[in-house]
């Protein structure tokens, strides 16, 4: 019997991959365990694996953006229907038209979505869902139409469908797309709209030029860019966590003097490098047991006081940042956590890395010390209740029993959601890791 391939979902944050490249070709036989395809998703470039033995028969979708649970392929005996496999699965869209259009129900746009359950790489899995209205019970669409429709100020009601029963899938928006404009009255020229990416548009796009638009004799120049994945899902989850979590900040001043030759010392003797950024995530790790707060999260109805200390650590990449996590980090040595940091920022910038190693965060610290900056506020990182933004360590004058001598002075803020904490919990942690950094031999004991 053959097996409808869905796309998986790949991380917690995951509503649509990103079909890269297919390292199978229809006709080919596969077995499990083997990879079929590379798959792009808001946080890494992943592989599909195949759960199942037989030819792949069919290919739905060859690249581009599928939504979680979209049908991708087929795999069963040789000479079998597939798409009488698609039709028995429940399928997206047409069995006979391979496209990432990916045509299902879908609930109302006024309504937010049942959260799905992660699906299995090669599972089938069938869905119930209601037809979407929208407010017009004739109005049908798919979610890929809906989004594309969206995104370049397209109303629906003004397009027929072409799909199924009169659905307006993907095509019906290209259409729309490129359907000529109304000739313009007569009147001062203005600029006209830049078209917008559409979502099936391979994410690595180069940038387009646009043609200038001229401004009472003046021109004005630029250049758009397609949307990736990750960045879709950076803007989504941050703008969330802005606003939707009640932000404070509290800073203070550390006088790095002594951690600074510390670090210089332990370096001397050390196969291992260490820097100043594992000395702050030791410092922090070690500090949070002691602060339970700072290390929840909000789960709605109730606050979760996590008992493991695990540390994201933000590393950025081209597409955006992606936050890989050290766990149990307050039971791990200075050369432990050096070690794994490096190696997990190194899979990070080469988007390889595990859904294990980006989830299970309690805390995160994001550190702009490298880049000259000497001070910034960070934008919690969703589940946790805090974030720390850590500065660049600067030459200052400091007094020093009672005399005005030279110091290394760095500036930290802790980003807070005061729905979980309260203002003296974040001053009480940031005054203890300022302790545990102005006399670094807290950090041995």
């Amino acid at each position: 019997m053959a097996e409808v391939i869905r796309m998986p979902r790949m991380s917690d944050t995951m509503e649509e991959g990103n079909i890269v490249a297919w390292l199978v070709e229809e006709g080919d036989a596969v077995e499990p365990g083997q990879t079929l395809a590379e798959v792009e998703t808001d946080k890494a470039t992943m592989e599909l694996d195949s759960f199942f033995e037989g030819t792949l028969l069919h290919i739905a979708v060859k690249e581009g953006a599928v939504p979680i649970d979209g049908v991708i392929a087929v795999i069963g005996e040789e000479g079998e229907d597939w798409k009488a496999a698609i039709e028995g699965a429940g399928g997206n869209g047409s069995a006979g038209e391979a496209t990432s259009d990916q045509d299902e129900p879908t609930a109302s746009d006024n309504t937010a979505p049942a959260e799905a359950a992660p699906a299995t790489p090669g599972r089938t899995t069938t869905t119930e869902t209601t037809e979407s209205t929208g407010g017009d019970d004739r109005l049908k669409a798919s979610p890929l139409a809906r989004a594309m429709a969206r995104e370049a100020g397209i109303d629906l009601k003004g397009i027929s469908g072409t799909g199924e029963g009169g659905r307006i899938v993907k095509r019906d928006i290209e259409e729309a797309q490129s359907a000529p404009a109304a000739a313009p009255q007569p009147q001062t020229p203005q600029p006209a709209p830049a078209q917008q990416p559409s979502p099936n548009v391979a994410v690595e796009a180069p940038a387009q030029k646009v043609p200038a638009f001229s401004f009472g004799g003046g021109e004005a120049n630029f250049e758009q860019t397609n949307v990736s994945q990750m960045r879709k899902v950076i803007a989504r989850r941050l703008g969330e966590s802005k606003f939707t979590a009640p932000h404070f900040y509290v800073t203070v001043e550390i006088e790095m003097s002594k951690v600074w030759e510390l670090r210089k010392r332990i370096n001397e003797v050390s196969p291992v490098k260490i820097s100043f950024n594992d000395l702050v995530v030791k410092a922090c790790a070690v500090n949070l047991p002691k602060h339970p707060a700072i290390n929840s999260s909000w789960q709605g109805d109730h606050i979760r006081v996590n008992k493991d200390v695990n540390i994201g650590v933000a590393v950025a990449i081209p597409d955006g940042l992606l936050v890989p996590v050290i766990r149990y980090a307050n039971m791990k040595s200075l050369s432990q956590i050096n070690t794994e940091v490096k190696e997990l920022a190194g899979r990070a910038k080469n988007k390889k890395l595990s859904q294990d190693e980006m989830t299970g965060n309690t805390f995160t610290i994001s550190n702009l010390g490298m880049f000259g900056i000497e001070e910034f506020t960070a934008i919690i990182n969703p589940p946790d209740a805090c974030i720390l933004a850590v500065g660049g360590i600067n030459d200052k004058p400091v007094v020093r029993d009672g005399e005005v001598v030279p110091g290394k002075i760095m500036k930290v803020t802790l980003s807070s959601d005061h729905r979980v904490v309260d203002g003296a919990s974040a001053a009480g942690f940031l005054n203890d890791v300022k302790a545990t950094l102005e006399d670094p031999i807290r950090l041995m004991v």
